[in-house]
């Protein structure tokens, strides 16, 4: 039996590969390193979700913006040179905590341009796969791309950046520089991407930024999956999020686990994401798109309903171990119809529309998840949570028929 990858994506494709797998890792550490630098500076709980918020507003201000600027420019260099960017920011920011300068307000500073940045190479390196890998190869592609997510941020990265902050305190900042630096020399590499076409490449002054922004924004109402797919998202991050943000008070206090239990159940999440890697090619490949979206919709309802009626901790552990399977199959599926229907030319800007929806959602779930906690009480996050999935399900079951990998005339225009 072949293996899972044995597919031969090309060199580009695992150079591509590599500054994933070394990027995802220096954000793992960022993820960890950074709460704990601002908390070593100050004991402002305010502070520290400062910092968290620092590096995710730039999503809300800047998503459709980037979209736009990553379709009117070489996508290539533009991913080099935010990258080269935010080494620099990291290297100076490494500095300031080895001589013992930092403050708060440099730090907020330096997330906030690390997020800036993120929201211009995510949106512009999001079209690498569909220029550099042939279209039967994309499943494969993707799962492999997610398996760095899993596998690198959300597992390995943890205890490494707790680790390095322990050893120097600015040592992972200091290596999240260099991922930064290696990911770019890995990107300026890649011979085989196109570029997006440039304005005044057909002779025609280009519109404004608005114009092409609302173009991204129009392509993506008009195509019936697309949109179901991305306001689905924006739903489900909501609810996610709003009940994920009081999960540390769910664990100890509903399932009565203390640090390392709920430590466990947040290592079953990374668990269940990289089982989704390995599955997923295997799943695509033998059962028809539709039914793997309609099936993770109803793994979503479950897991918000599990954890508003269980007490048993390795019920809620099974549940989460299953969705994180489906949301890596899901991933994989949505991006590679993404990367088959939307046209080259738009793909940064309808990419950044889908991103600010999905993001947009999160934001605002973590904001209203304590409180909803706060008013109704510690379990009301997730009944809301199962209810509304539940609605989002049946509004979405007879648009996602339609999902398909298969390239059809159908499929392309969203029918």
């Amino acid at each position: 039996m072949r293996a899972p990858f044995a597919a031969p994506l090309g060199a580009d494709f695992w150079k591509l590969w590599t500054s994933s797998a070394v990027s995802n890792l220096g954000d793992g550490i960022l993820m960890v390193a950074g709460p704990l630098l601002v908390a070593s500076i100050t004991g402002s709980p305010a502070a520290v979700a400062a910092a968290v918020f620092a590096q995710q507003l730039p999503w809300l201000l800047f998503a459709l913006i980037s979209g736009a600027w990553a379709d009117r420019l070489d996508r290539r260099r533009l991913v080099v040179a935010v990258n080269a960017g935010r080494a620099t920011a990291m290297a100076g920011l490494a500095a300031a905590v080895a001589f013992d300068v930092v403050t708060v307000p440099l730090v907020l500073a330096v997330f906030f341009v690390l997020g800036t940045g993120e929201t211009l190479a995510d949106t512009a390196s999001a079209a690498f796969v569909p220029a550099i890998v042939p279209e039967p190869l994309r499943p494969k592609a993707n799962s492999l791309l997610y398996a760095n997510f899993n596998l690198l941020n959300q597992f390995a990265a943890k205890p490494l950046g707790g680790w390095l902050f322990v050893l120097a305190a600015a040592v992972p900042f200091a290596v999240n520089a260099l991922t930064f630096a290696f990911s770019a020399a890995l990107i300026a590499t890649i011979r085989a991407l196109r570029p997006a076409p440039s304005a005044g490449d057909d002779g025609v002054r280009r519109p404004g930024l608005r114009v092409e922004i609302g173009e991204g924004v129009r392509w993506l109402l008009r195509h019936r999956l697309l949109r179901t797919l991305a306001f689905t998202m924006a739903v489900g991050n909501v609810v996610f999020c709003a009940a994920f943000a009081v999960f540390v008070l769910y664990a100890m206090r509903r399932l009565g686990l203390g640090d390392v239990g709920y430590g466990v159940l947040l290592v079953a999440f990374a668990a269940g994401g990289f089982l989704g890697t390995l599955v997923a090619p295997t799943l695509i490949r033998q059962v028809i798109a539709s039914f793997l979206l309609r099936t993770g919709l109803l793994i979503e309802v479950s897991l918000h309903a599990t954890l508003a009626l269980s007490r048993e901790p390795w019920a809620v552990a099974a549940m989460i171990v299953v969705f994180g399977i489906h949301t890596t199959v899901w991933g994989v599926v949505v991006t590679t119809i993404r990367q088959r229907d939307v046209p080259p030319a738009m793909f940064g800007r309808v990419t950044s529309v889908y991103s600010f929806l999905e993001l947009g959602g999160a934001a605002l779930g973590s904001l209203l998840g304590g409180a909803l906690a706060t008013a109704y009480g510690l379990i009301a996050p997730y009944w809301i949570a199962t209810v509304a999935m539940a609605l989002v399900a049946a509004a979405a079951w007879r648009p996602l028929k339609a999902a398909t990998l298969r390239t059809t005339p159908e499929a392309a225009l969203g029918s």
